[in-house]
């Protein structure tokens, strides 16, 4: 149920962003994010992620940029939050380039996609 609520979550944000930051589509797009990572990882664990000490700064952007989306100023919020998202999220970009880059050593995709570079 977690996994489904931030894939809408992420639907609606990138949807609010293709309609010019539409506030209400980026607004639930943020609310149901937030509610799809207390899903999957529990309240106590989404309250102690945001609430690190090490993670202060980009709690606050992040959390300033969806209350300012939801007080209708779409760009600055999505400016902003996107700030604290990269500063919330940037240890775990390493890990997900290492996942993305083991894949392409996977045997099938490998040859697909040796193959499909040399069509062009």
């Amino acid at each position: 149920m977690g996994t489904g609520l931030v894939g809408f979550g992420l639907f609606f944000l990138l949807i609010g962003v293709l309609l010019y930051f539409d506030s209400v589509l980026l607004a639930f797009g943020n609310i149901l994010f937030l509610l799809g990572l207390t899903f999957i990882i529990g309240f106590r664990r989404t309250a102690q992620f945001f609430f690190q000490r090490n993670k202060f700064r980009g709690s606050f952007f992040f959390l300033g940029g969806v209350s300012l989306v939801l007080c209708r100023w779409p760009i600055i919020g999505m400016l902003v939050e996107s700030y604290g998202f990269v500063l919330l999220f940037r240890s775990f970009f390493p890990v997900a380039l290492g996942v993305v880059l083991s894949v392409v050593n996977v045997p099938f995709l490998n040859a697909f996609l040796s193959s499909s570079s040399s069509m062009v």
